[in-house]
């Protein structure tokens, strides 16, 4: 099958020309979408490395972005690939096998994340705070390697997410025992890691994995399965997922038409959870294939998640999202919350804006619905949110 590529760009760096250069070859087609880029350099990496260009003169936003370029794709399958991903030699071909079946509505590899990790764990033992659920091990205030803060953006089920206190110091609790992981270098796997001072125990250098499909769980929270897992054979299994992350997805460019493109008013997140939703309720599958693999090295546009204008999008368009697809009784209940406990930053304007345009395109959809929304929501949500968090296996070992 003839298969199109689009890949959009914002802010390029050294990732863009590697992530062309991965799908040239698997691909009949790449359309690189400039969205604004800083005097046209997307443009130019694109043209060099044998794209169709589109350019934008400001940043139109992920998902509209998407939607230019797959307004110029050819062929029978449309493929997706941020511009700081890159697709393994068999990524195409694997997904082209699985499309043949009229019910699969959209294939998505396994994700890795281009770093190498160095696993970390502390024997400590877990306890409770007051009115706080999590284990808690202890409290880190600064992870080095060689001289360079990672706290941030270190990972994995043995780290609570980042903290900070009014006088602008931040910390992370570990979770007891449990493994977490630290970003190396690309050219010193070898460097020293630093906790708060001090030398970390040794282990292993890994590969680890950033999504093997998402999962959506009772509040309407969507994310990434296996995020932060050691790639030792734990995701190896192809499966039928609930949604399937934007940033390497396959679909035929027939269903692509059918379902209708990314929501273009959510500008970036939740954009592919949503498409992903309405190919449910169509009735059609989706399906994660570990024999393919994509790198990704993730949030390089935006500054990853600690960014505010993240938190706001993503919060705005999680609640639209559940409006255009969710159970009747779960829509009152999310816009309720929304209105009552927050969180807010602006969440609130931002939904009460969209909310007559996210209300008015449910109805226009549900005319199409093969299944409907209490199914979904009674075989997928709370469905796939754990997975083993232990120790990194040989299989792993890098």
């Amino acid at each position: 099958m003839a298969t199109t590529v689009v890949v959009v760009s914002y802010r390029p760096g050294e990732w863009l020309e590697p992530c062309l250069r991965s799908v040239v070859d698997q691909a009949n087609r790449v359309v690189l979408v400039d969205n604004g880029s800083q005097e046209s350099r997307a443009s130019d990496i694109g043209r060099q490395a044998g794209a169709v260009v589109v350019r934008s003169p400001v940043n139109l936003g992920f998902a509209p972005g998407v939607n230019a370029g797959a307004l110029l794709a050819k062929g029978d399958l449309l493929a997706l690939l941020n511009d700081d991903a890159r697709a393994m030699p068999g990524w195409l071909s694997s997904a082209e096998r699985l499309l043949a079946d009229p019910t699969v509505a959209a294939v998505a590899p396994k994700l890795v994340f281009a770093a190498r990790y160095r696993e970390v764990a502390f024997p400590d033992e877990e306890w409770h705070a007051p009115g706080d659920p999590r284990p808690l091990g202890r409290q880190v205030r600064s992870v080095q390697v060689g001289g360079t803060e990672v706290l941030a953006a270190s990972t994995g089920p043995g780290l609570h997410r980042l903290e900070s206190g009014k006088e602008g110091d931040r910390w992370r609790w570990t979770a007891g025992h449990r493994p977490w992981y630290v970003p190396l270098p690309e050219r010193d796997v070898g460097a020293k890691v630093m906790v708060d001072g001090e030398e970390a125990p040794p282990g292993p250098v890994v590969r680890l994995v950033n999504g093997a499909g998402a999962w959506l769980d009772k509040r309407g929270y969507a994310g990434d399965i296996g995020s932060g897992a050691p790639d030792d054979g734990r995701f190896d299994q192809p499966a039928d997922r609930f949604a399937l992350s934007g940033a390497a997805l396959v679909t035929r460019l027939s269903t692509w038409k059918r379902l209708g493109p990314f929501a273009a008013r959510y500008f970036a997140y939740y954009e592919d959870i949503d498409w992903c939703w309405r190919a449910r309720l169509s009735g059609m599958r989706l399906v994660y294939d570990p024999r393919a693999t994509v790198e990704h090295r993730g949030s390089t546009s935006s500054g990853g998640e600690h960014q505010p204008m993240v938190r706001v999008m993503s919060e705005r368009n999680r609640t639209l999202t559940m409006v255009r697809n969710g159970p009747s009784r779960l829509v009152v209940k999310a816009l309720r919350d929304r209105w009552c406990n927050g969180p807010d930053e602006g969440v609130r304007a931002g939904v009460a804006a969209q909310l007559p345009w996210a209300l008015a395109t449910r109805t226009a959809m549900s005319r199409r619905w093969a299944v409907g929304p209490e199914d979904i929501w009674r075989t997928w949500a709370g469905r796939d949110l754990a997975w083993p968090d232990g120790p990194a296996g040989e299989a792993a070992f890098v």
